[in-house]
């Protein structure tokens, strides 16, 4: 295994272990690009965890699992040459998975609408993994644009179409 995911995964194990709520902490969804290595889910164990140490460590609209995430993956790369550097996605009781879900269904949304009306469409109240997710999902669409606009905390992003009509 990756010696910077096994890094990834003790950093987290120690981290929750420093907040009082210890887990294990699973490596999944390992994903490579040429036969590198480019991303892991890191996925904390929830059941040692009530409900409420699962919200809590979720936080209000994911806020706090987003910011475990942004550490794990600004520390964790500090030092490490650009073309080594792993994209960590820290998941936990199924949020991501659900999330991701729920993006794509905005994504898809915002598409069709832009498809059908030829007018821009802003979503708004994304994080910014969120929106780079948004991005990607829709990137391939020969037909349509994103970009992110505005500065945080109300940046968003823009689908529209490639070729306005």
């Amino acid at each position: 295994m990756d010696e910077q995911i096994q890094r990834g995964q003790k950093w987290l194990e120690t981290l929750l272990k420093l907040m009082g709520v210890p887990a294990n902490v699973n490596l999944n969804r390992i994903e490579q690009d040429r036969n590198q290595v480019i991303s892991c889910w890191l996925t904390i164990d929830e059941t040692p965890f009530d409900l409420t140490q699962i919200e809590a460590l979720t936080g209000k609209k994911g806020e706090t699992i987003d910011a475990i995430q942004y550490l794990a993956n600004a520390l964790l790369n500090i030092g490490v040459d650009e073309y080594s550097h792993r994209f960590f996605t820290v998941e936990l009781n199924g949020y991501r998975l659900r999330r991701q879900a729920e993006l794509m269904a905005i994504a898809q949304r915002a598409a069709e609408k832009v498809r059908i009306t030829g007018v821009p469409e802003e979503i708004r109240y994304l994080s910014s993994v969120e929106r780079r997710q948004i991005h990607s999902m829709l990137e391939k669409s020969p037909d349509l644009l994103t970009e992110s606009q505005g500065s945080e905390p109300d940046r968003r992003l823009v689908v529209k179409l490639r070729h306005p009509i």
